[in-house]
């Protein structure tokens, strides 16, 4: 692959590693849904950004079925109905593994603007699902959560590449 200019060369994701950082973001969620502010509308859904970052810089590794298992999972937790966030998750890896190679081309704050119609697809998908099956509409502040998503992207981009990076230790004999 061509890189930018000025881009950073990176060494490859471990494994441990990605599985390490979507178990947290899984228990994070869990937390923040029965913390301080219960299931408000507007609360990002840190699993989704984390999941959308996984299969743009690792598709091969995490992919739809790995995001099927992990909506299930919140599914079961919130006690919501089943499939919902098991669909918005698959939708959502879908498009993220779709768009990774284009999406990796453009700075983190362009990749940010990029993610946000993905984000808000599925939070658009999970309502419509909420809705049919007779649930109430949460309230205009619903579509705050995909923007505070987004303007996440930036953090999380830095805090899981960060053990990818190299040290910056030049040698006149190793060209990398």
């Amino acid at each position: 692959m061509i890189m930018r200019p000025g881009q950073q060369l990176l060494l490859p994701a471990n494994p441990l590693f990605i599985w390490f950082s979507l178990l947290s973001a899984l228990v994070l969620n869990m937390l923040m849904n029965t913390g301080l502010w219960g299931r408000a509308a507007w609360v990002p859904d840190l699993l989704a950004v984390t999941l959308v970052f996984w299969s743009v810089h690792q598709p091969l590794r995490i992919g739809v079925g790995v995001a099927f298992v992990f909506g299930l999972t919140m599914d079961v937790q919130q006690g919501a109905l089943l499939g919902q966030h098991a669909m918005a998750y698959t939708v959502l890896g879908f498009l993220a593994v779709s768009m990774h190679r284009r999406l990796l081309w453009f700075g983190v704050p362009t990749q940010a603007v990029q993610v946000l119609p993905l984000l808000m697809a599925a939070h658009l998908l999970e309502l419509l699902v909420r809705m049919v099956a007779g649930g109430a509409f949460p309230g205009w502040s619903f579509f705050l959560a995909p923007v505070i998503e987004a303007a996440f992207w930036p953090v999380v981009s830095v805090l899981l590449l960060a053990p990818q990076r190299r040290a910056p230790n030049p040698d006149d004999n190793r060209p990398l």
